[in-house]
């Protein structure tokens, strides 16, 4: 079933985190990501359809807009239990295969999640350079079967108008995709 994101007032401050990187096995926190023009946060996984339909396309942008001078980061914070196809050894295979050029992070326990209020994979995040929330919301209107063309178009329009100091439109379309799979408390 798929859900939509929650909404997320603008100019919200982004939380500080600090995960480990599947592919590197090292700590890499929002400090270490963060750039002065825009940083993505990314909330993904493994196993969700509609990340999987957006994958190769979100790989090339992030590599265009990383020449820019943008910064990515991906998240994974599902609950392996529920879900183990999106554990940390799965994570770095997948980045490995797909060539991630961002570190893909593991949240074992979830905080990260709660703390940005992500609800859905994939969810994007785009703060500026004063880590302030820009943009929050879908990749382009392309899902699975909907035969509309991925394109990235709504997150790299974002993108281009912080890269000219500009804002992004107040009004953004929510992602849509598989909830986040949260660990019964």
């Amino acid at each position: 079933m798929a859900h939509s994101t929650t909404q997320i007032e603008l100019g919200a401050k982004a939380h500080h985190f600090a995960l480990l990187d599947t592919v590197s096995d090292k700590l890499v926190s929002l400090d270490d990501v963060a750039s002065t023009k825009a940083t993505v946060i990314m909330f993904i996984c493994n196993h969700c359809p509609y990340v999987k339909h957006i994958l190769p396309e979100l790989v090339e942008m992030a590599k265009k807009y990383q020449e820019k001078g943008i910064s990515f980061v991906a998240i994974s914070s599902n609950d392996v239990q529920l879900q183990p196809q999106d554990g940390p050894e799965e994570m770095k295979m997948l980045a490995d295969e797909m060539q991630f050029p961002f570190p893909y992070l593991y949240d074992q326990t979830q905080m990260v999640a709660r703390h940005y209020m992500a609800a859905c994979t994939p969810e994007f995040f785009v703060y500026d350079g004063n880590k302030r929330l820009a943009y929050h919301g879908q990749f382009d209107g392309s899902r699975p079967n909907n035969n509309v063309p991925v394109t990235g178009e709504d997150l790299a329009q974002a993108l281009d108008l912080l890269l000219d100091n500009k804002k992004p439109q107040a009004q953004q379309q929510p992602s849509v995709g598989c909830s986040i799979k949260w660990r019964v408390q």
